[in-house]
């Protein structure tokens, strides 16, 4: 008996601890994580510790594409490739022009359009060497007037060779691109009309290439003119055509 009243006497304990509690009572919540204590910005912070001499500095992240700062697309000087479209299509251009000047000028043979004749003279012009009378006076070796083969064809081969030279052509592929205008222009623009000559063979690319030289020197030149009109002056006399072109979003050289 004594042990039966021991466990009734325990179990009306846990009973009545248990009523005290309630039924909302719930789990102990356990204690807050502990956190790092604030930093004091006065006390003393540990030194950086610099990289050992001779050790490779890390390397540097490039700019991202868009990012400020970032030219996407940006070549740098002298390193662009050279712009083959525009002085093709302007020396065609300045070909047609001043094969049209001929016909109007000089009729005869220039306006000459019968398909026999322009076979006659092709053929002539490919089948026979290039013109040279040495009986003729200076610079007239060909039959024409001295101005037309000195200024003329200087100025035809300066326009040829600059223009290469202002899209980005070195010297030697600027004269030999003056070089293979000059025969387009011998034996395609001018051979249906007269024969091919071999003064303006020789002397169209050279003097042009020495005039293109000056005339693309003063053109750079100009760039570092402050006064704008005067900068815009200057280039127009060196390349007229040239900033028409630009000027209209022709070409971007």
């Amino acid at each position: 008996m004594a042990s039966i009243r021991l466990h009734a006497a325990a179990v009306l304990a846990v009973l009545s601890s248990s009523a005290c509690a309630g039924p909302g009572t719930t789990a102990r919540p356990s204690a807050p994580p502990a956190t790092a204590p604030p930093v004091d910005s006065a006390a003393p912070q540990a030194p950086s510790v610099a990289p050992p001499a001779g050790a490779a500095a890390p390397p540097r992240r490039a700019p991202r594409a868009g990012a400020t700062g970032a030219r996407p697309g940006a070549v740098a000087a002298g390193s662009a490739e050279p712009a083959w479209a525009p002085p093709i299509l302007h020396t065609l251009a300045v070909f047609t022009v001043t094969r049209s000047v001929e016909a109007v000028l000089w009729p005869d043979p220039f306006a000459d359009f019968r398909l026999e004749r322009w076979g006659y003279h092709y053929g002539e012009a490919f089948t026979k060497p290039p013109l040279f009378d040495a009986d003729q006076p200076a610079f007239r070796w060909d039959h024409d007037p001295w101005p037309i083969n000195v200024i003329g064809h200087g100025l035809l081969g300066s326009e040829i060779y600059f223009r290469a030279r202002s899209c980005r052509f070195g010297v030697p592929a600027a004269v030999a691109f003056a070089i293979a205008g000059t025969h387009l222009w011998e034996y395609g623009y001018e051979a249906n009309g007269v024969r091919p000559s071999a003064l303006d063979l020789v002397y169209t690319p050279l003097a042009g290439a020495l005039l293109g030289e000056l005339r693309y020197a003063t053109w750079r030149a100009a760039a570092g003119i402050e006064s704008a009109p005067a900068r815009v002056l200057v280039r127009a006399l060196v390349d007229p055509f040239g900033e028409i072109e630009r000027g209209a979003g022709v070409f971007d050289c």
